[in-house]
């Protein structure tokens, strides 16, 4: 099993999300002790935003791109390979405005490719990284589970399975800036998920 962990949060290691998402980890580890594992830190190595020049190199053939663009492809083609490489994500993301932070977001950008990643048919869209299973560990100040006020889990849901990753799963740890009962409270729920998910 390979595995990749994603950190979303620009607190590192210290995030409460990336706690979560270690947890996950070490269960999956526990469970598989052959495992590999890959660590991708957003926050530290942020990847490059989707723009105009990146969107110049990436409709440019391989063979015309300067070597600014070739560099630019050659990013996001390693952030590809390493998501390809995985049989299980763990994502560990925190709420930054009420959605996903900026680096994530990038990520997405950068993986998504068609032709590589999904593709489209005469049935519509088919994702091409099927097989996988994906964690979600989502810290929240506040408690937006299953509210209007959450916009993370259907985007996350709805770009994995873009992607064909449709074996997701979600671990909460919320009201985590309510005060230190909640705070505490919030982390029980996690771990109670996360052991629930491992029984």
């Amino acid at each position: 099993m390979n595995i990749l962990q994603i950190n979303a949060s620009i607190r590192a290691a210290d995030a409460n999300s990336s706690r979560v998402a270690r947890q996950v980890v070490e269960r999956l580890q526990a469970a598989n002790p052959a495992a590999t594992l890959d660590v991708l830190d957003l926050g530290a190595n942020p990847p490059a935003v989707l723009d105009g020049a990146a969107l110049g190199a990436l409709f440019t053939p391989a063979d015309q791109r300067s070597a600014e663009q070739a560099a630019r492809v050659a990013s996001d083609d390693a952030l590809i390979a390493q998501v390809q490489a995985a049989d299980v994500l763990v994502l560990g993301v925190p709420m930054y405005n009420f959605t996903i932070p900026v680096q994530l977001k990038s990520w997405f950008d950068a993986i998504a490719r068609n032709g590589v990643t999904f593709r489209y048919t005469a049935n519509g869209p088919e994702g091409l990284l099927k097989g996988k299973t994906a964690y979600v560990a989502l810290a929240r100040g506040g408690r937006y589970r299953d509210t209007a006020l959450d916009s993370q889990v259907p985007l996350i849901r709805t770009f994995l399975g873009f992607l064909g990753i449709t074996d997701v799963h979600f671990i909460y740890a919320e009201g985590l800036n309510m005060g230190p009962e909640a705070t505490a409270q919030g982390f029980a729920e996690a771990e109670a998920e996360i052991a629930r998910l491992f029984s």
